[in-house]
């Protein structure tokens, strides 16, 4: 990365103990899992869903049965790649200019037998306009990116996450 896309992206990564495939299917089909409970903008949260095709939906569903779209994925290349688009604004609400979405990429990188590194690329941050930087350190933050990578981690070792 060039400085410039540097200050504008943040990085994190995990390894966890399962094979490359089922890392990348434990990503999109627990992603209720993976998804803090409280990382959401409805009054009360059924579960998150992430539609592991292009063109499918991360959102959310309200106990009401609300739904709140906040991503789209752009590219899904199992067992290696997941591209979604991040559809919040830096203050946290739905984007509906799809000029000023970011980019979350997540790979799925097989580190020798029955391991998979996964890395999260969040890029692009910039285009969210003023207060971007903001979204950055948040997503950057400890309850951010690296909180989510941590739940996944609990999930493929085969442990209960807490509702967090």
């Amino acid at each position: 990365m060039t400085d410039t896309t540097a200050a504008t992206a943040v990085h994190h990564e995990i390894t966890v103990d399962v094979p490359q495939a089922r890392a990348f299917a434990l990503f999109t089909e627990r992603f209720d899992d993976v998804k803090p409970r409280s990382h959401t903008l409805l009054e009360g949260l059924e579960r998150s869903d992430l539609e592991p095709f292009v063109g499918g939906r991360l959102y959310d569903l309200g106990v009401d049965g609300s739904t709140l779209v906040w991503g789209t994925v752009v590219a899904c290349e199992p067992p290696a790649r997941l591209v979604f688009s991040w559809q919040l604004t830096p203050q946290f609400q739905v984007e509906a200019d799809p000029s000023r979405f970011s980019e979350v990429e997540v790979r799925f990188v097989a580190d020798g037998p029955g391991r998979t590194r996964v890395e999260l690329d969040h890029r692009y941050l910039d285009r969210h306009g003023d207060g971007w930087e903001s979204e950055r350190d948040a997503v950057d933050h400890d309850a951010g990116w690296p909180l989510y990578l941590a739940r996944f981690a609990t999930v493929a070792a085969g442990r209960a996450v807490d509702a967090g």
